[in-house]
């Protein structure tokens, strides 16, 4: 079996828990993505997001269940699932004493790019980002937006086929944050599977093509758009809402 097979589930999770201390941060969660999907993992503050989404890119051991990406499970074939991923941290780390180029030039170099490769698609990269006209400056002083553009560049170098990203527009104006969405969706569009939290419903309601919404390290609810309308429909009592009116009925405190 392969990658390229699409009924490979681009991410499955199964029963995932972790616990810290006596509190359970995820209970059991599972979650199905087929390859190509844009999928917005939603949730109040402290549901489990991030927690689910550092399990699955190999940061967390999870106290039981199963992650598999693209059929290769990350207990067993971590390396070969982490080659087909990347992990964009809500506060990604860089180096501040290289510059863009250099930057990309190393995490490449860790992905066993070639060289002639990893310098076309970081200059690929860095004008598509708006950062190619500070190619040659520290790191160290770019702005929130710039450092979370390299670090988009630089989890997107070895153009993975899953992209997990954990609230990737903060920070960012209404310019960059424009440009790093139309990158996603074309990312997404040439067959590639995005998963990304975000606390802008707004950006979740018009970028992701299915919503999984996270509550208490569980999901409650998951679909399209319209179908978490149908569902949350009688307490809303109208058709045609937003995603944040479903949001908050379908988190509201019981």
């Amino acid at each position: 079996m392969t990658t390229e097979n699409n009924s490979i589930a681009a991410l499955n999770i199964g029963g995932l828990t972790k616990n810290f201390g006596e509190k359970r941060a995820v209970d059991g969660l599972d979650l199905v993505i087929p390859p190509g999907e844009f999928h917005a993992l939603l949730g109040p503050n402290g549901a489990g997001k991030t927690t689910t989404l550092r399990m699955v890119a190999g940061l967390l051991r999870p106290d039981s269940g199963s992650v598999s990406i693209f059929g290769h499970d990350i207990s067993g074939k971590g390396t070969a699932a982490k080659n087909v991923t990347a992990f964009l941290p809500d506060d990604p780390m860089l180096y501040g004493k290289l510059n863009p180029l250099e930057y990309l030039e190393f995490v490449a170099g860790l992905w066993g790019m070639p060289a002639d490769a990893a310098a076309k698609r970081a200059r690929e990269l860095l004008e598509w980002l708006e950062l190619w006209d500070s190619r040659g400056q520290f790191a160290e002083g770019f702005s929130r937006g710039m450092r979370q553009k390299l670090a988009l560049a630089g989890a997107m170098i070895h153009e993975p086929k899953l992209m997990i990203l954990d609230e990737p527009l903060t920070g960012l104006d209404a310019r960059a944050a424009k440009s790093v969405k139309d990158m996603l969706v074309g990312y997404a569009a040439r067959g590639n599977t995005v998963v990304l939290t975000t606390h802008i419903l707004e950006i979740a309601e018009r970028l992701a093509e299915r919503i999984s919404i996270i509550l208490n390290g569980r999901i409650v609810a998951q679909g399209t758009l319209d179908e978490l309308r149908s569902r949350a429909g009688s307490a809303l009592g109208a058709n045609g809402a937003t995603l944040e009116d479903v949001f908050l009925t379908l988190t509201e405190p019981a």
